[in-house]
């Protein structure tokens, strides 16, 4: 084995070495060797989120540990990509590098840095714009991943859209649609089948995405405040529940609503 593995300050060159004996048809891990693109992606998003509930939770020694699970996903991708021909991991952060310089040119460049955080999106979309016309995407919605959360695709396909006009000019024509839809939602439970019920509601979030967007809310880290409210305070149902010698399947709804309604008074006295 090289001194290069076992040394504890081998940094970047270190994991590409790693990765690459893991991947060694002869030698490496029969697990690694079986894997493709599409079995590691899940892994690579899952990665993404465990880094995004590190930094909500504030832990930091945690957040290293998930910055570094989440660069080994990156690595992993390269070793393959280098593997069948496609890039290298020299070759993937010089791409970033360029496109970072290109697409801040008032920092690497000649623009002036005197600009309002609006005019500095508005360039940048214009530079998003000028590279997806390289790569003969010209329909406004090419190039929005389809591999997105649902939640943060929608949001993007609205900007995209929005940039040429096609959106509503206030909340309060959207908070009007959510009321329509809610309505059609609610007629669609009692009169047609499920496929359609389903349909109603895929429209009712994409109406919600759509308002988070005009009140400039990050739809996703809003569902998840909302989860962590929602397992925060149900915890402290179980809670008192225990202190009476119970559980919640020895309770009830009218039992657990009541202390649903002491926790939260409880909260705001605190």
């Amino acid at each position: 084995m090289s001194d290069l593995i076992n040394d504890p300050n081998g940094g970047m060159p270190r994991l590409l070495e790693i990765m690459r004996r893991l991947r060694d048809p002869d030698s490496g891990c029969p697990w690694d060797i079986e894997q493709d693109f599409t079995s590691i992606a899940p892994h690579t998003i899952e990665e993404a989120y465990e880094v995004a509930d590190a930094i909500e939770r504030k832990d930091w020694p945690e957040l290293e540990g998930e910055l570094g699970d989440l660069l080994l996903q990156t690595v992993y991708h390269t070793q393959m990509g280098e593997e069948a021909g496609h890039f290298t991991f020299a070759s993937v952060t010089n791409a970033i590098s360029e496109k970072m310089v290109a697409r801040h040119p008032h920092v690497f460049g000649t623009e002036s840095r005197e600009k309002s955080a609006d005019q500095q999106t508005a360039d940048w979309e214009k530079i998003k714009a000028a590279e997806r016309a390289g790569k003969a995407q010209q329909g406004t919605l090419d190039g929005v991943a389809v591999g997105l959360p649902a939640l943060l695709r929608a949001v993007k396909l609205q900007k995209r859209a929005a940039r040429v006009g096609f959106d509503w000019p206030s909340t309060d024509q959207v908070l009007d649609k959510i009321v329509e839809e809610t309505q059609e939602l609610t007629e669609a439970r009692d009169t047609l089948s499920q496929a359609e019920v389903e349909e109603e509601f895929g429209d009712l979030l994409f109406v919600m995405a759509n308002l988070a967007r005009h009140l400039k809310i990050d739809p996703e880290a809003a569902l998840r405040a909302a989860n962590s409210k929602f397992t925060r305070r149900f915890e402290a149902v179980e809670a008192k529940l225990k202190s009476l010698g119970k559980t919640p399947d020895q309770s009830d709804l009218t039992e657990m609503d009541a202390l649903w309604d002491a926790v939260k008074a409880d909260e705001r006295a605190g």
